[in-house]
C-alpha cells in the first residue's frame, strides 16, 4: 500500500461545492505531488494557477519549517470550490515555534505570495500545529462571494 493518499473528490455536481482532502508524508518530493493533484482539482477555475501556486508554497513551508518535515511527519491539504463563488484551500502542519502571524512578509517568500494573491487568508490552531488557509473569489462583479 502506498504511503500517499490521493485527494478525494466526493461531490461532482457543476453547481455544488466540491471538496477534496489528503494527508501526505512531510517530504519535499510530496510538494510536487500535491501541486499536481491540486492542479487537477482546480482545473477550469479562473485563477487556478494562483491557487495551486499558493497552496504548494504553503505545503513547502510546512515541510521546511514545521514538525511535518521531521521523520514520520505529515501534512494535510483540504481544498474546495464553489462554482461562481470561490476557491479555498488550507494546509495543516504538525507545529513549530511560529506564532501564526502572517504579518508583512517580504518577496519572494511563500507568505508574501499568499497575501498578494488571496482575497482572504489567515491561520488558526489545528490539532497539533497550524492551519494556514486562503480564499480566491470566482464571482463576477454581479455575484457575491462568501
Amino acid at each position: 500500500m502506498s504511503e500517499q493518499q490521493a485527494l478525494a473528490t466526493p461531490e461532482t455536481s457543476l453547481t455544488a461545492t466540491r471538496r477534496c482532502t489528503g494527508s501526505f508524508p512531510g517530504r519535499r518530493d510530496q510538494v510536487q505531488l500535491i501541486r499536481g493533484i491540486l492542479a487537477a482539482f482546480f482545473d477550469g477555475c479562473p485563477a487556478a494557477d494562483d491557487a495551486v501556486l499558493v497552496a504548494s508554497e504553503l505545503a513547502a513551508n510546512a515541510v521546511t519549517h514545521s514538525a511535518s518535515g521531521q521523520p514520520g511527519g505529515r501534512l494535510t491539504i483540504r481544498a474546495e470550490t464553489r462554482p461562481g463563488a470561490y476557491m479555498r484551500a488550507e494546509i495543516e502542519d504538525q507545529g513549530s515555534t511560529w506564532n501564526g502571524n502572517l504579518g508583512t512578509p517580504q518577496p519572494p517568500h511563500g507568505l508574501f505570495l499568499l497575501r498578494a494573491l488571496a482575497a482572504d487568508c489567515g491561520t488558526r490552531r489545528g490539532k497539533d500545529g497550524w492551519v494556514t488557509w486562503f480564499t480566491i473569489p470566482l464571482a463576477t462583479d454581479h455575484e457575491s462571494t462568501p
